[in-house]
């Protein structure tokens, strides 16, 4: 059962000790009832969040919310111990691949059309469509999508710019010149985009989604075999050879635990990110103002005859089966995504909204014309042919342990062969795709 085998002994000590009050089911402090709500993300997210749950409080004044809240990194290891133990907050917000990873075992999510909510939550707002991804085995709409997400180039061309490169590049052949131009102009240091493990296998199935136009999984069935998977792990390694990426040693060498924290990004040596439309914000906010960074949405970069690339329902909100008030969370998670003043406050910081009276209230308040994180939503959508399938997030493989960053790290330390890299690749995924049947 995934991460629930590797944290059952913790987490079985750690349920018999705990205390109920802090089991995130809803209990009262100081004479107030109190809610948690537990979510992931940037400052600028945690910032909007806040000032949108003190709305909420304001005309709920018995109740506290506890808010519980951090960056991505390592956040999946602290929920799955939780999830393993059912002491989730009341409202989570969640990886949408996490309903088949976690919920699909432990039934740890309410249905969001049962009576308890008190018919708080408005599910009209939100395309039928994105609903049915978000079922459990039972058919039940047990969380309530939050925007659909794909990944797109950024690029910092300030620092393109300075290399002699007016013009973003589309094709891989510009791509490649530009890791060129950059080594020419500006130096070893200077690399047109920079890829972590995890960007470097989604860029790969990308490219190999454009050239052999079909889906990296689907009815539970991987549709790539080794030979083909090597081309992918190949043209990683051409971005290396080109200088159009830095190494992994190189990467992993900066000393910094995510990209948008790193110097060489903060001071525009790397002048590119592969991110999710929804996450560009925090990389953005991160660059050296006093360099006067141009930092703009890119466009497909044309790697075969076909568009690659997928979306996926970006995060999503879900109300613990534990909670003791769960008609409270529903009425905040409603005014979080779908009321006026919850909406205005939240904005953009979780990509373009999937509720219609969101959309509406964001477009009249003028939010949505020229923002960036709508102008690269819409290329997403416009490029990406494809839906993720829900095990490509699984810890087997995503983790920091997982096979998507053994296998990148074996390819560009060259301590395995891309043969061996494709094949481990292969035989991880189905050993998760086995698992999920």
């Amino acid at each position: 059962m995934r991460n629930f085998k590797k944290v059952v002994a913790m987490t079985l000590i750690a349920a018999s000790t705990a205390s109920l009050a802090a089991c995130g089911s809803g209990s009262k402090d100081n004479g107030k009832k109190k809610i948690t709500l537990a979510w992931w993300g940037g400052d600028s997210r945690h910032t909007a969040t806040k000032a949108a749950v003190e709305k909420w409080k304001a005309t709920h004044t018995d109740f506290e919310v506890d808010l519980q809240y951090n960056s991505w990194d390592g956040y999946e290891d602290k929920m799955s111990t939780k999830f393993a133990s059912k002491t989730q907050a009341d409202i989570n917000q969640i990886n949408w691949g996490w309903l088949n990873a976690y919920n699909k075992q432990a039934n740890l999510f309410m249905d969001l059309n049962d009576s308890k909510l008190g018919g708080k939550l408005d599910l009209t707002q939100f395309d039928e469509k994105y609903l049915n991804q978000c079922k459990d085995s039972n058919g039940k709409v047990v969380a309530v999508p939050v925007s659909i997400t794909g990944r797109i180039f950024y690029w910092n061309m300030t620092t393109f710019k300075a290399a002699g490169i007016e013009k973003a590049p589309t094709t891989y052949d510009e791509l490649k010149a530009a890791g060129q131009k950059f080594k020419e102009k500006l130096g070893d240091d200077y690399y047109p985009l920079a890829l972590n493990e995890l960007d470097r296998t989604i860029l790969m199935v990308n490219y190999l989604e454009s050239k052999y136009n079909k889906e990296w999984v689907t009815d539970n069935k991987l549709n790539y075999n080794e030979s083909e998977i090597k081309e992918g792990y190949a043209f990683i390694e051409d971005l290396e050879n080109n200088h159009v990426i830095p190494t992994l040693k190189k990467l992993i060498g900066d000393g910094a635990d995510s990209l948008d924290k790193n110097s060489n990004w903060i001071d525009g040596k790397y002048a590119g990110i592969f991110e999710w439309d929804s996450s560009a914000v925090k990389f953005q906010k991160a660059l050296n103002k006093d360099k006067k960074p141009e930092f703009v949405v890119g466009d497909e970069i044309k790697f075969g005859d076909n568009k690659g690339g997928y979306t996926k329902i970006s995060l999503a909100f879900a109300i613990s089966q534990n909670t003791k008030f769960p008609a409270e969370c529903a009425d905040l998670v409603n005014f979080l995504l779908n009321e006026e003043d919850g909406v205005k406050e939240m904005g953009l910081e979780r990509g373009t909204p999937l509720s219609k009276k969101a959309l509406s209230t964001l477009d009249a308040a003028g939010k949505l014309k020229g923002d960036m994180v709508t102008e690269a939503n819409a290329k997403v959508i416009a490029n990406s042919p494809f839906q993720m399938d829900p095990t490509f997030e699984d810890q087997k493989l995503k983790g920091s342990t997982g096979a998507y960053y053994t296998t990148m790290q074996n390819a560009s330390y060259k301590s395995k062969s891309l043969d061996d890299a494709a094949k481990d690749l292969v035989t991880a995924i189905n050993e998760v795709l086995g698992s999920n049947k």
